[in-house]
């Protein structure tokens, strides 16, 4: 079983969070809500799911999680300038454990500093922010990249999901 951490802030898109951690727990995966604030009641933008963040982002060690999963929305937005969200990811990343973005989730990816150089797909209006930080843009409904799964929009969510488990089922098998 992974451990698997959501980043989230205000204003997300429902789906985009309801649909994978609903998909995550399901499969058996342990599943954190980080937020900016631990106990910060978080609703979605169409206010059809409503979440309570349970860590800061401050208090996570990424050691101690196995891949993270960022909803788009304007949630990505509220939490890409965070350094504790940055750093997060950073030390994910360098570890090699799965990031899974979709929509506007790249956005935190772009503020990390972990773009430059990968092939990743996102809300199609980010195309250029991806870019011009060295990504190649990639107009597909999932876009693998080494330990990097992007999507675009809810409509890209079971291709999503799809390879979210299978690289949650890689993290188990290596850790069993």
């Amino acid at each position: 079983m992974a451990r698997v951490a959501f980043l989230l802030g205000p204003q997300f898109e429902d789906s985009e969070m309801q649909e994978p951690y609903e998909a995550v727990r399901k499969a058996g995966h342990d599943t954190v809500i980080i937020g900016l604030k631990a106990g910060e009641k978080l609703e979605g933008k169409q206010k059809k799911a409503t979440y309570v963040s349970e860590k800061a982002a401050k208090d996570a060690d990424p050691a101690s999680f196995d891949a993270v999963v960022i909803p788009g929305g304007s949630s990505p937005e509220q939490l890409r300038l965070d350094p504790d969200i940055q750093s997060f990811v950073r030390e994910i990343d360098k570890q090699g454990k799965p990031i899974s973005a979709i929509c506007h989730g790249p956005q935190i990816l772009i503020s990390a500093k972990l773009t430059q150089g990968r092939t990743m797909t996102s809300y199609p209006p980010l195309q250029d922010d991806l870019t011009n930080a060295g990504a190649s843009f990639k107009d597909a409904e999932v876009v693998v990249d080494r330990n990097f799964i992007t999507s675009r929009t809810p409509k890209d969510e079971s291709a999503f999901i799809r390879e979210t488990l299978k690289a949650l089922e890689a993290v188990k098998t290596v850790r069993v």
